[in-house]
């Protein structure tokens, strides 16, 4: 049995980079054949705003509608991939797990590796969500002039009370707290 979730996960590896390379070669290509001050554009943004940053982003994504949306198609094939391959990776950390006896402190420290995949996982997670939530309020802040001039009411209200969850550790305790962002 262990040979064939070796053989799933090399596999996915495989694919996986594939799927980078060929993102790679989709990037480098458009900006290569696209316009040269635009992508310079881009690419010397390091001491531009954030808002700036991501205005300049969502430009080049709206130029080129087709190439974002096959990045996109790109991108989430490459997280259920990996996704995927975390599944074979603990199923092979199971089945190695029963194919031997293990002391009490080896099945604490293969549960806590197990645990740590997911808590770095919620906490990446939490922290897409909150750039999600900033990039939300920042539209918010640039419409809600117009929006009380045109409605008189906010466009979006609750913004100081928005928390995420987070994982941290002290080494022996873990904790979930929540962050407001």
């Amino acid at each position: 049995m262990i040979n064939p979730i070796h053989t799933e996960i090399t596999t996915l590896n495989s694919q996986i980079q594939a799927l980078q390379q060929e993102r790679a070669a989709l990037t480098i290509d458009n900006v290569l054949s696209g316009d040269h001050d635009s992508a310079n554009n881009l690419l010397s943004r390091e001491n531009d705003s954030p808002s700036a940053m991501v205005e300049a982003y969502r430009r080049q994504a709206r130029e080129n509608p087709q190439l974002s949306v096959e990045l996109k198609g790109i991108d989430d094939a490459i997280a259920a991939l990996e996704i995927q391959r975390q599944y074979k990776q603990a199923e092979l950390k199971n089945w190695q797990t029963e194919s031997r006896q293990l002391t009490q402190e080896q099945e604490l420290e293969e549960a806590r590796e197990v645990a740590q995949v997911h808590a770095e996982r919620i906490n990446q997670l939490a922290a897409e969500l909150a750039t999600e939530i900033r990039l939300l309020k920042s539209c918010a802040d640039y419409l809600s002039p117009m929006y009380w001039h045109v409605y008189y009411k906010p466009f979006i209200t609750g913004f100081k009370t928005i928390s995420v969850p987070y994982v941290r550790s002290d080494g022996e305790v873990w904790s979930i707290v929540n962050r407001i962002v």
